[in-house]
This record gives C-alpha cells, structure tokens and sequence, in this order.
C-alpha cells in the first residue's frame, strides 16, 4: 500500500512539474507557432493568437447553437412528470404551445394542488393533466394506460417523456438521516428509472425521445448536498447506459443539467431552510452536535439562505434546451442551461484532475 502511494505521488509531482514547463515554455512557443501559421506578424502573433481563442471561446458561450433540423410537431405527445410547478408546470405550458399534446403529471391533483387545477383550467384537448406520483408503481401504470387510451394514434407510440420530477435538501453527511437519502433517491433516481421502463415500448414505437432533467451537480459534488448530487449522479449514469442500448432503437436520450434556478423555480426558500434547519440539527446524535457545534452548523445554514437568493429568474433558458432534446433531429446527449460562472466550474471539475479543482473550489 505504501508504495502505491509512494507512486501516486511520484506520478502527481511529476505531472505537475510537466504540466508547468509546458504553460511556461511550451505554451508560448505553440501560440507563437499558430500565429505565424495564420500570417500574424512575428511580434504581435502571440498577443492576437490569444485574443482569437478568447473570441472563439466568447462566440462558443454567447452564441445560439446552430438549428440541426426539427421535427414535426403535428401529432405528437409528450409526458412531462412534476408538472405541479417549477419547470414542468412551465415546460407543460411551453409544449402545449408549441403544438405537442402534453400529458402533465402532477403529485397533488387528486388533492387539488394548485399546479395542476392551473393546467386543468387552461381546457384543452391537448392538455391532459394526470395524477402521477413517480414513487408509485401503481400510479405510474395507470398514467401508461390512460396515455394508450388518449393517444390520437396509439401504434405511433408516445414521441416524448420528461423525467423531471424531483425534491431537494441540503445537509452535511453527519447531520442527514438515511431517510432522507432515502427519500430524494425514491424520487429523483427510482421515480426516474420507474417511468422511463413503463413508457420505453411507446417511446420506441415513435423512435422518439428520452429527456432526464439532472442538474450541475450531477457531474460535480459540492459540500451539504450530497443527497441530492447522489441521486443526481444516478440520473446522469442512467441515461448515459440507456442512451448506448437506445440506439439500435432509433430512441435519442439527453441530459438537461440545469444550474442554479433556486429563485426562478422557488424549490428553495429562506423559510424552507430555516425549517430544514431545525429539523436537521433536532435529529442529529448528539456527539455530532457536540462535535460540529452549534456555531458552525449556524454558519452553514446562513450561506443556505443566502444562496436561496442567487440564481437565474427566468426557467426560460431550462426550457428551450429540454425543446431542442425534444425536437431537433440532432439533440445533444447533454445540455448546460447555467451562468458562466458555473459552467466554468463545472468543466474545470469535470475535466481537470482533482487536485487542481480541489484547491481552487474547496
């Protein structure tokens, strides 16, 4: 053991030392290369060879992504799931608008929640809402039947599901329950796999698609919510799997990884994380208690409700990237509706070895 370590470090210290060589002499030398390639004078070839990559890099952020072609609309049904709000009451809205006959699957419409008598009164044929809770097995099956019942042409299948149902929580390791693991997996992974495997037949009939709402922190960890990225993590290596047996079948499945939208979809409040809170620190043992302190459980709860303030206002960004994996006749396999600034962490996380993320973000 000792000397695997020995060599992990050896092989660390080495790659770093290699690694700053590079950016400082070999980095210069290639971008001198490339500007006298491109016709740059000697001198000043440097200096715009790096205002152009910047530029692309800027073009590469800003820009609309280029159409891929588009698909019919006509005729086609989609089942989106958490339509009560957020981004599926949206998304139900969104789709129906575009022409889609939409069944939106709401938790609270046998109680009548208020998402769905929203969706209810809009009155259109187009427009179905469903009682659907994703932890239910006997729901999700007949949410499956009454779709074959409603389906304008039942052997042309279902052309779309949404999994984007979904809960979540903050909390240290030490101070969440098993439950609550528990919990956020029964609906943000199990729901997830539960609905795809009942509507895949109708899905592969149409040869249509599979759109799983994961989030940004189902590529990256991030301290208190490690409930949430587990799931997360679950979704995203779910439908990566799917999307190699899928293709044989003409079925195409994306990954929507939205970042912070807590304002635009309230799925977080300052209220929800002052409950939360006491919550968490009422059921934690009380050598944890003892051990973490009152002080800086404290500490972490208010960088919760501060964080309840920050993020995008508008779900517009989550719902055209979910459109284009439903209509585009090229979907991407993943889709990135975030500021800059988390799409920046996100790849600097996803791409770099870990010691260098870790000492930038922890």
């Amino acid at each position: 053991m000792a000397s695997w370590v020995s060599m992990k470090a050896v092989v660390l210290v080495g790659f770093s030392a290699c690694f700053t060589l590079f950016l400082g002499f070999g980095l210069p030398s290639v971008v001198a290369f490339i500007a006298q390639y491109c016709g740059f004078n000697e001198e000043a070839g440097p200096a715009q060879s790096l205002a152009l990559l910047y530029l692309l890099f800027v073009f590469y952020v800003a820009l609309p992504r280029l159409p891929r072609g588009s698909v019919q609309v006509e005729g086609k049904a989609v089942l989106i799931t958490g339509c009560d709000s957020g981004f599926g009451h949206a998304l139900a809205k969104h789709l129906h608008k575009l022409g889609f006959t939409v069944f939106a699957g709401c938790l609270l419409k046998d109680k009548g929640g208020e998402g769905a008598v929203g969706l209810e009164n809009m009155q259109s044929d187009k427009l179905k809402v469903i009682q659907l809770d994703v932890c239910s097995d006997e729901q999700v099956s007949k949410a499956v039947e009454f779709i074959k019942a409603n389906l304008s042409d039942s052997e042309k299948g279902l052309w779309a599901v949404v999994n984007n149902a979904g809960i979540s929580t903050f909390g240290e390791v030490e101070f969440s329950t098993m439950e609550t693991y528990k919990l956020l997996a029964e609906v943000n992974l199990w729901g997830t796999i539960r609905v795809t495997k009942a509507v895949l037949p109708l899905i592969r009939k149409a040869k249509g698609r599979v759109v799983n709402i994961a989030s940004m922190y189902g590529r990256m960890g991030n301290a208190l919510r490690s409930p949430y990225c587990v799931t997360k993590f679950g979704v995203e290596a779910f439908s990566d799997c799917l999307r190699h047996e899928m293709k044989s079948w003409g079925v195409k499945v994306s990954i929507v990884e939205p970042g912070n939208f807590i304002v635009a979809t309230g799925i977080l409040t300052r209220d929800i994380v002052s409950t939360m809170a006491e919550k968490l620190w009422k059921e934690a043992p009380t050598e944890v208690q003892e051990d973490y302190g009152k002080a800086h459980f404290e500490q972490h709860m208010a960088l919760m409700r501060s964080y309840c303030n920050s993020g995008e206002h508008d779900v517009m960004p989550v719902l055209n990237d979910i459109t284009d994996a439903i209509t585009s006749k090229h979907p991407f396999t993943r889709y990135n509706p975030m500021e800059p600034y988390w799409w920046i962490r996100m790849q600097v996380m996803t791409h770099l070895p870990a010691a260098i993320s870790d000492r930038l973000y922890f």
